[in-house]
Formats: structure tokens, sequence, C-alpha cells
């Protein structure tokens, strides 16, 4: 033991061991999260009208009785979470444990008109994870961000030549857009008093037509890169415009920046902006 680490006991330097395992094993949340989206756990629990047993779990879930073990350590992470919660059932068997929703796993119910589960799949979706692996090597060398050391592209360039990931990506930012229903028709001191809005990054103007249903009269621009605005409907006080917002954007009373269309892609890109 070095004599930094002696003069440090027992305790505390468990407690470093601790803190270091928590964040190196800190992707399991994220990708357990993925497969319980992946697998429908949200809406079959949903489906079934009640707290839902394990066995219920797998047998609605078609999984194989070997995979009962796992699922149960699965849910068991994803209850400490706060994903999903649990209640007694009695059963023939006695009581049992039963799992039902929270309102973060409501938000993931492809049923609903609401859902975030896009977006959970897109944010550990390959494309958009490996970057991160290659963070030291962006570090040292001269790519502009850690996306195009991955890929040899930027993020837009790989976007423009994968149309698969791109509906990807924008399925995700839509479902996340769509959480604006929820607080613009409270917000009428902010848009009464415009007359036009750009909404910059605006991918396929969700946003702005949850605005323009609460305030028709605005004249709204959705601004974003041509590949992403190309060929999508024009209508009414709508129109789209293709660019890059950090060379210009376009003239209106007021411009939108909704910090959840750059937060998710920002980190992938890292930073260059």
């Amino acid at each position: 033991m070095d004599h930094q680490n002696n003069q440090l006991g027992a305790k505390e330097l468990f407690q470093a061991q601790s803190h270091i395992y928590k964040h190196a094993f800190s992707f399991a949340n994220s990708m357990c999260l993925n497969c319980a989206v992946q697998l429908g756990i949200p809406d079959v629990i949903h489906n079934h009208k009640q707290p839902m047993t394990l066995p219920e779990l797998v047998s609605s879930l078609h999984l194989p009785p070997g995979k009962t073990s796992s699922l149960h350590r699965l849910l068991r992470l994803l209850v400490h979470l706060g994903f999903f919660a649990t209640k007694n059932v009695n059963t023939n068997e006695g009581d049992q444990e039963g799992y039902v929703l929270t309102p973060s796993s409501r938000l993931l119910l492809k049923s609903e008109i609401t859902n975030l589960s896009p977006f959970a799949r897109a944010m550990v979706d390959p494309v958009l994870v490996t970057p991160w692996q290659f963070l030291g090597d962006w570090f040292n060398g001269s790519d502009k961000t850690a996306f195009e050391t991955a890929h040899g592209v930027g993020m837009w360039e790989f976007c423009d030549q994968n149309p698969k990931f791109n509906h990807t990506f924008n399925e995700a930012m839509a479902s996340d857009s769509k959480m604006m229903n929820f607080v613009v028709g409270e917000c009428k001191a902010v848009f009464e008093g415009l007359s036009s809005l750009a909404d910059v990054g605006g991918g396929t103007g969700l946003i702005v037509r949850i605005i323009l249903d609460a305030f028709p009269h605005i004249k709204c621009t959705v601004f974003d890169l041509p590949h992403v605005v190309a060929n999508l409907p024009e209508s009414g006080n709508l129109n789209y415009v293709g660019g890059d917002m950090f060379y210009s954007i376009p003239s209106a009373d007021a411009i939108l920046l909704k910090v959840g269309q750059f937060f998710p892609w920002s980190a992938s890109v890292f930073f260059h902006m």
C-alpha cells in the first residue's frame, strides 16, 4: 500500500472502491432500462390491469422458463431505480410480489401519445454510445468531435448517410418534444405577443405544430439541416428552412432553442458549437 493510501482507514478505502465501481458499472442502468423497453415490460404490466407476478410476466413475455431468475434480477434493479414498484398479490400459492408501473414507466408506454420509449432506446443506440469509448482518443487527436473520431464523419453527415439511424434519432427527438403539450397552453404571456417565431434545430417541426395549435396566429419557421427538413409539408403559418445554425438563423420576433433537443446529441458531438 502506498503512503497516501496508508493514511486512509479501511472504511474510507472501501467507500472509494464502491464509488469507483458504482460509476464504472453505471452504464448497466441505461442498458437494463433499454432492455425493459425492448421487451415491452411496461406495456405488458399496464395491459394486465393489476400487479403482475414474475411467473405471469415470464409467460406474457414468452420468455424461456430458464430466464426467470435473470428477469427477476433485471426487475430488482429497475425497482431500485424507480422504474417499477412492487405490491403484494394474493395467489393460490400464497402472497407473491407483483410489479406495478411508476410515473417514469408510464412515460414509456407505447400505447400513449406521450411516449418516451423511442428516446430511451435511441440514447443507448451503438451509434451514440460508441463516441464515448473514443473520448480519450478525441482529446489526443485533431477531430472536431468524438463522434467524428468514432465514425469518421460528423453526426449530421452520418445521419444524412444513414437513413435508418436518422429516423431513429428524429423519432427520439419527436417523442421528447411531445412533452411540450403539457406546458404550451399555460404560456400565453410568452407567445401571444409574437407575430413570428423560428425554431432553431426544430427537426420535423413537432414543437412548432404544438405551438400553432395553441397560437395559430404566429408565423413559424422550422430551421434545421437541409436533409432534416427536406420534403416536409408546409401549411398555413408553418414553413421549413434548411441551413446551418452555426452560420446564420432566420429572422423572427423570437428564437426557440429547446434544451432537450440539444443535450442528448451534444454529449456525443462533444461541445462543438
